[in-house]
């Protein structure tokens, strides 16, 4: 599966690099089946997700269930590959802030 692996997150339209890489380097970590993890500034969550088309190439949708600074916190995302190492996505809380991000393979 092409999104399998760890992802560094550099770049992210909601939060500067001093906030999403506040206590480790953000990253999304994906298994073979579509789920996985992330952290970004003090967001901790973890991924339930599905391959969709988009045109000629798949998606990743996905939902999450978290944290957020120790308060719960869940929502919803998606991730498309650029190329072979680089990934761009979106990611958004339920009834709260959205973010794109931009992220390369570890």
């Amino acid at each position: 599966m092409e999104f399998t692996g760890t992802w560094h997150i550099y770049e992210m339209s909601n939060w500067d690099d001093e906030y999403f890489n506040m206590e480790v380097q953000a990253y999304i970590e994906i298994d073979e089946q579509g789920n996985g993890e992330f952290q970004f500034g003090l967001v901790t969550g973890y991924i339930d997700g599905d391959i969709v088309k988009d045109g000629s190439a798949n998606k990743l949708e996905f939902t999450w269930e978290g944290n957020d600074e120790n308060d719960e916190a869940s929502g919803s995302g998606w991730l498309k590959l650029e190329d072979e190492n680089e990934l761009e996505g979106k990611i958004k809380f339920h009834q709260g802030d959205s973010s794109t991000l931009l992220a390369k393979r570890a």
